[in-house]
């Protein structure tokens, strides 16, 4: 019988056009070579090219059908890299053997089981799963809201100056322009950060808090956390074996008395800190409980994470524990993935040298460097002064869909006990238990924190952390008032 590798189509033009029956059509949307793809495509899937057959070369296929070689060319590359197509050098491109893959079970956990927790993990899922309503809403702002132009721009702007980032691993501790513009900004905050020296970059805030956590903390040690606070962290602890000790949180910062308290207790090694508009409640620290947090850990030993991701989104000067330590005891984590693209996972700790130095040698060990074109792309934005504008823009927006969406909430009967100062979320209190009311939103598409996981202690709430973007989507505001009635 004959190999089917051995066969080979007529060479005359006209019977190989014939049987390729591809005909150029040049009023198409479609590109000649998006023409030439989706052709032979079709033709390899469907069987109409078996294995081992070989395709007509680029030149007579060229001047059949009276395109350019490089369009022939292009085509097969693309079939190539498709798998498709096999390329053999000296004898043509040939079609591929089309191996079956089976389809795939559900990962677990894609829907909530019956009687599993409403666990971080699957919120996190629930976050970045597509077509969830609520998927970006409940962690990040509308793509909608960010200045696509500002970034295009800039990413043209360091395409035309040629730049070597798409090339280069970059630099450990991170593009030094970049550097430079954020100890400016800190500086003008009275945070005295040096770029060479106190400056270090990460993948997003959420890569430089887990820096942290495996720089300082082995399994045993004990953490304390904000309680309510943001319940990636406290999963990321658990994971690592460690102790998580929750300090209650009020409307001006840590409860003192209880943080004292605890720090006797416990003898902590870190106590991870979100200062400026609290992630779930949108509050902020006030001047007298930012000097009593540093004391004790001062008395006890213990040093900061300082969690600064959202404190672009508040008016004035922020009041931080890295501005009044002057980064001895604190290690302060900033990003811009909040207010430029989730896509841009670009982000700086701040801290004494002794630690940069430590952190960075663990950064390189975990990943070598961060991505030096993204960096290259904030540090352009920041350095042109349009970061400044879009912020305010952002933030007025950000406002007033927090006003909308307290009102809403109140027509609701779910109650914020501290309007948020600032921020993304409104974090209120709906009458029920909100895992209860979060489960069966899901079975409806739509996504829902609940506060049993802003809580290190799991314990049932009534609380219920809000994106502000909710505020104008109506249907999800029909289905949470038909919910609310129902299992209140």
């Amino acid at each position: 019988m004959r190999n089917p590798a051995d066969f080979v189509l007529p060479a005359s033009l006209p019977s190989q056009a014939s049987f390729m029956g591809w005909q150029p059509l040049r009023s198409s949307s479609l590109s000649l070579v998006e023409q030439l793809v989706e052709h032979f495509g079709s033709l390899i899937r469907n069987h109409g090219l078996r294995t081992g057959m070989r395709l007509p070369s680029v030149r007579a296929l060229a001047e059949s059908a009276a395109v350019s070689r490089d369009t022939v060319v292009q085509a097969y590359d693309r079939l190539t890299a498709q798998g498709l197509v096999q390329s053999r050098r000296g004898a043509g491109f040939f079609v591929a053997a089309q191996r079956s893959v089976a389809t795939p079970a559900a990962m677990p956990g894609a829907t909530l089981a019956q009687g599993a927790a409403f666990d971080t993990a699957y919120l996190l899922r629930g976050m970045f799963r597509p077509g969830s309503e609520l998927s970006g809403g409940a962690g990040l702002l509308p793509a909608s809201w960010m200045d696509e132009d500002m970034i295009t721009s800039a990413m043209r702007s360091i395409a035309r100056a040629q730049s070597p980032g798409l090339l280069s691993y970059g630099v450990p501790q991170g593009f030094l322009p970049l550097r430079q513009q954020i100890a400016s900004i800190l500086q003008a905050q009275d945070v005295p950060a040096h770029p060479e020296t106190h400056l270090m970059t990460v993948s997003g805030v959420t890569h430089g808090l887990d820096l942290i956590m495996r720089s300082f903390l082995q399994a045993g040690d004990t953490v304390l956390v904000e309680d309510p606070g943001w319940f990636l962290i406290f999963g990321r602890l658990t994971a690592m074996g460690v102790n998580v000790v929750g300090v209650p949180r009020l409307p001006g910062g840590p409860d003192v008395q209880a943080l004292e308290s605890l720090a006797q207790q416990h003898q902590p090694k870190l106590f991870f800190v979100n200062t400026v508009v609290h992630n779930p409640t949108g509050q902020t620290l006030s001047i007298g409980v930012a000097h009593e947090v540093l004391r004790i850990a001062e008395r006890h030993g213990f040093y900061l994470v300082e969690d600064d991701t959202y404190s672009d989104f508040l008016h004035g000067a922020p009041i931080r524990l890295a501005t009044l330590d002057r980064l001895q005891r604190v290690l302060l984590v900033g990003g811009y993935s909040k207010t430029l693209s989730g896509g841009l996972r670009v982000g700086y700790v701040a801290a004494k040298p002794e630690l940069i130095y430590q952190l960075t040698d663990l950064k390189l060990l975990g990943g070598l460097t961060s991505a030096l074109p993204s960096e290259q792309i904030v540090h352009r934005i920041l350095a042109e002064g349009s970061y400044r504008k879009h912020v305010d823009r952002l933030r007025e927006r950000v406002d007033k869909a927090r006003s909308r969406c307290l009102r809403k909430l109140e027509q609701l009967a779910c109650h914020a006990a501290f309007e948020p100062v600032a921020g993304t979320f409104a974090w209120v209190d709906c009458g029920m238990d909100t895992e209860v009311l979060a489960r069966h939103a899901a079975e409806h598409d739509l996504l829902l924190a609940p506060g049993v996981l802003f809580s290190p202690r799991q314990a049932p709430s009534r609380m219920l952390r809000v994106p502000v973007s909710m505020a104008d989507q109506a249907s999800s505001w029909t289905l949470l008032e038909q919910l609310l009635r129902q299992y209140r």
